[in-house]
């Protein structure tokens, strides 16, 4: 696969993945997952994991796989690239999935004595991927062996951290988020 095409299928094989976080952090607010309990003496996620926020965001990133499927012909076409289209398991496993490992991050966080919002270099940046990935495989895995060859999944795991820093630094400027990470 030539360079493009690999970028591209990449980028495009995580937008259901990318996005939910986003949505989520849009949706705001809501009643907390963990109901406010705590498990040692810390809360088990924190008020930043709502039940809103992960139906919002798991909803916005099945939206965009299902209109990906319906411009990706179009769109491979005036890339030159054959864009994978994504069976319904994947429409709902990719984004549920970003959206678990966010939730499983959190956790980690509190068990580690983070505070919410605090930094926890690279789970941060791929914690969303990983769990995204893994649900994607186990639904559909022969989608997943088809689409995910290792360059593909090598380009995920470099451009993730970076797209992941720029749009917290853009969201923490626009006001939507309190820590630039």
């Amino acid at each position: 696969m030539a360079v493009f095409e690999t970028v591209a299928v990449a980028f495009w094989a995580m937008l259901p993945a990318y996005v939910p976080n986003n949505a989520a952090v849009l949706a705001g607010g809501g009643r907390p997952i963990d109901g406010g309990r705590e498990w040692n003496g810390r809360r088990i996620l924190g008020d930043g994991k709502t039940w809103r926020g992960t139906a919002v965001g798991t909803l916005a990133g099945a939206v965009l796989a299902l209109v990906l499927n319906a411009v990706g012909g179009d769109v491979g076409a005036a890339l030159g690239v054959s864009l994978p289209e994504f069976p319904v398991p994947v429409v709902l496993a990719l984004p549920f999935g970003a959206m678990l490992g966010d939730i499983l991050a959190s956790f980690l966080k509190r068990r580690t004595g983070r505070e919410r919002g605090a930094a926890f270099p690279g789970v941060d940046q791929l914690d969303f991927v990983v769990v995204s990935l893994a649900l994607a495989a186990a639904v559909a895995p022969g989608w997943f062996r088809e689409v995910f060859l290792w360059d593909v999944l090598f380009v995920v795991l470099v451009i993730t951290p970076i797209l992941h820093v720029a749009t917290n630094a853009i969201a923490y400027t626009l006001g939507l988020k309190d820590e630039p990470w």
